[in-house]
């Protein structure tokens, strides 16, 4: 750590980039087990794939595409909670059948959080069994509710992680250079101690 300290800073401005991702990258090794890494990246990639998933959805309706947009095959609409039962599926078959190396890559687990994500954004659909998935009624609600299950869970599950990195963030901010302290007039001071 203390060979970072004196890390090199690049084109005149903060500190070196690559010193801070090397500072983040050591405390997400150091601070988090296998399992809680796993976690939050299955956290990390339900919040993503239900925000990227809703600013879709909104996009197709907003540009008139309403119910009939999206992904469709022979004139059939496919939701995008068949995408995440089949992603939910392929980790069964992992967890089930695959060895270790395989239960604890991150893609498994980032596999896990957007299949997940993307069978919550039409939990109505499902449990009404009717589509009613453009229906204005409850649907921010459910936006929001889903967004912030998404950014809690991410943090609670890394929380020793994300202080960790904070901390390296920070302490990469207080080594930037001192800014030249701006020139002050030596000349005659007037009356009471201020310069004139």
């Amino acid at each position: 750590m203390g060979m970072m300290r004196g890390a090199h800073r690049r084109n005149g401005g903060g500190p070196d980039r690559t010193v801070v991702r090397a500072r983040v990258r050591q405390a997400y090794r150091e601070r988090m087990s296998a399992t809680q890494r796993s976690v939050v990246i299955a956290w990390g990639a339900f919040t993503a794939t239900f925000g990227v998933t809703r600013a879709i959805t909104y996009t197709l309706h907003r540009e008139g595409a309403g119910g009939s947009g999206g992904i469709a095959v022979g004139g059939r609409h496919i939701h995008h909670y068949n995408f995440g039962i089949a992603a939910l599926f392929a980790v069964g078959a992992v967890a089930v059948r695959g060895d270790e190396r395989l239960r604890r890559h991150p893609a498994t687990a980032a596999a896990y959080g957007g299949g997940v994500a993307l069978v919550v954004d039409e939990l109505a659909l499902l449990v009404d069994l009717k589509d009613v998935y453009w229906a204005k009624d409850g649907r921010r609600s459910v936006d929001v509710a889903g967004g912030l299950i998404g950014l809690t869970g991410l943090y609670l599950a890394g929380q020793e992680f994300w202080h960790a990195a904070g901390r390296a963030l920070l302490a990469g901010r207080r080594e930037q250079p001192d800014r030249p302290a701006q020139a002050r007039p030596d000349g005659p001071r007037a009356s009471g101690g201020r310069p004139a």
